[in-house]
């Protein structure tokens, strides 16, 4: 029996889509899964040290360690017409943003590249601090930040705390890119693994998100141990903006969306390169 490490949020999206594994209700032949729990920026971090066998990370992350970890074909969290929002106690527009301090959930996250994109600057001319994902709203609050910057579900329940929107990250992606979705998310299987290991994951974590998806309302009540301030209705919500068609497989327009966003990365010099995609197939 070979244990490997699987990384991923303690969010609705990502315990949904493990609910298969986490509960053995798969066959896993030969391997067993070791579930760690981490924020997204956490996981980002542990990919560029070669840590985890599996893991959950950012997209933005992907460029960074490309060189260790290939994409699986699912796994995929997209923004379709929504995405990481900029939040703050009064409007502020894209030339006030530059004047203020924005929380941001980590500089690896995709939603802090989108943020680069968007703004049209590089890190060093965005002033910003990194928070917990999930203390964001207080950060705005109490004015450690005048902007958050929110990724999960704060998406659903910014307006609770007060706050309105100054831009959905998601929604500006597809004006600017022919209805593409923003690419958030993905899973990556480390290298060291031989091709026809990597293969096998792979099919197991495809039949893990579609036996969630087969059975959903079981899938969404397991998630809920993870849905901050929300209820199951909301929570279901939230589950079916991450995980659907797009985390089964990424298809060529997924694709073609994560190719052209870390390639604009590039250009405002988010990173040096951008890579070539590298999928188990």
């Amino acid at each position: 029996m070979l244990t490997l490490t699987l990384g991923h949020s303690p969010d609705p999206d990502d315990a949904f889509m493990f609910y298969g594994l986490a509960k053995e209700l798969l066959p896993t032949p030969g391997l067993r899964f070791e579930h760690i729990l981490q924020d997204i920026q956490t996981l980002n971090e542990r990919a560029g040290r070669g840590e985890l066998d599996i893991s959950a990370i950012s997209i933005h992350a992907y460029a960074h360690v490309c060189d260790q970890y290939a994409l699986l074909p699912s796994g995929a969290s997209m923004g379709d017409g929504y995405g990481p929002m900029l939040v703050a106690q009064r409007h502020f527009s894209r030339e006030e943003m530059v004047k203020v301090r924005i929380a941001v959930p980590g500089v690896m996250t995709s939603a802090f590249l989108a943020l680069q994109l968007w703004m049209g600057r590089p890190a060093r001319d965005i002033q910003f601090v990194v928070v917990p994902f999930d203390q964001i709203f207080d950060a705005v609050r109490s004015g450690q930040a005048e902007v958050g910057l929110i990724i999960h579900e704060g998406q659903l329940t910014y307006a609770n705390e007060g706050l309105v929107v100054c831009e959905d990250l998601g929604v500006w992606w597809g004006r600017e890119n022919q209805g593409l979705p923003l690419p958030l998310g993905g899973n990556v299987i480390h290298k060291r693994h031989a091709p026809e290991l990597r293969r096998q994951v792979s099919a197991i974590l495809t039949g893990s998100i579609q036996y969630s998806l087969d059975h959903r309302e079981a899938a969404v009540v397991h998630s809920m141990q993870w849905a901050r301030d929300m209820g199951q209705d909301l929570a279901d919500r939230f589950v079916g903006m991450y995980v659907n068609h797009w985390t089964l497989d990424y298809g060529e327009r997924g694709r073609e969306s994560i190719r052209r966003f870390l390639a604009r990365g590039e250009a405002l010099g988010a990173f040096p390169k951008a890579p070539a995609l590298e999928f188990v197939v």
